[in-house]
């Protein structure tokens, strides 16, 4: 196993991302987005109905709209807008996430797929995709996420996007090589000691975990990479689109995080 250390790559031969929709790490991750002690996985329910306020005022106009909710993890969102009469899809590829949402609330309509290759349907007025996902894609899946987010809308129809400023993937891809061992948590049931290190090339922040049972000490790596956009470059993204309009966050107050708004009008 310090062979594999020993001789790692920096960048991986392709895109990679932490397995959600593997059943066991979806397991552990739909304990993570249920948790209110932090807002990692998900945000605690508190901000996700000023968000859901904001997006009811600012982009809605209180008027019922369907919606497209692309990583919609548990539904909290897309549970919130349908309490405010709009028709929700929600797609995830996490399968106990979309167990749970259908499970709390059984007349949503939940799709279990990757965002990449579900059908979207069309002659939606909002699709959103928050929460820095996009970035979280090559920037050739994003690409094609926001075309078929296009096709998937309406004439008038809004792209609701969540993004990361590009100095926090830059800041991610530089974050000094830590570790931290745990009695069970996302990565396993079981102890487990993680090694963490991050890297930056071509405006990506690539993140390594490195996972060592404690019993056994046999070890499983897991990459996840994120892609930085200037602003620039995400109005070129939405090029189709004929209106881009950015926020300063999902409450519209200025605030000091590493995401912000964007808003394409079709």
């Amino acid at each position: 196993m310090f062979n594999t250390l020993l001789h790692r790559s920096a960048r991986p031969a392709s895109w990679q991302k932490i397995p959600w929709d593997e059943p066991d790490f979806s397991r552990r991750m739909l304990a993570e987005h249920l948790s209110q002690a932090h807002d990692a996985a998900s945000r605690r329910f508190s901000l996700i109905d000023q968000h859901v306020a904001w997006i009811q005022r600012k982009l809605l106009q209180a008027q019922p709209a369907r919606i497209l909710d692309l990583g919609c993890g548990p539904g909290f969102y897309s549970k919130r807008l349908t309490a405010l009469g709009h028709s929700c899809t929600g797609i995830d590829f996490s399968p106990a996430s979309i167990a749970y949402a259908r499970e709390q609330h059984p007349g949503g309509n939940y799709v279990l797929g990757s965002i990449l290759e579900a059908d979207y349907g069309e002659g939606y007025d909002l699709v959103m995709l928050i929460f820095g996902e996009l970035n979280a894609f090559s920037a050739e899946d994003a690409e094609r996420i926001v075309v078929r987010a296009h096709a998937a809308l309406k004439p008038g129809g809004r792209l609701l996007l969540e993004v990361h400023r590009h100095d926090f993937i830059y800041r991610l891809g530089h974050e000094p090589a830590s570790w931290h061992t745990a009695q069970g948590g996302l990565f396993s049931d079981a102890p487990y000691l993680c090694l963490t290190e991050a890297f930056y090339e071509d405006d990506c922040a690539i993140s390594h975990y490195y996972v060592y049972a404690a019993e056994g000490g046999a070890m499983q790596q897991y990459t996840t990479m994120h892609r930085g956009y200037t602003d620039d470059e995400y109005r070129r993204l939405l090029g189709t689109f004929q209106r881009v309009l950015f926020y300063p966050s999902l409450t519209g107050a200025v605030e000091p995080a590493d995401l912000f708004v964007i808003a394409a009008e079709k």
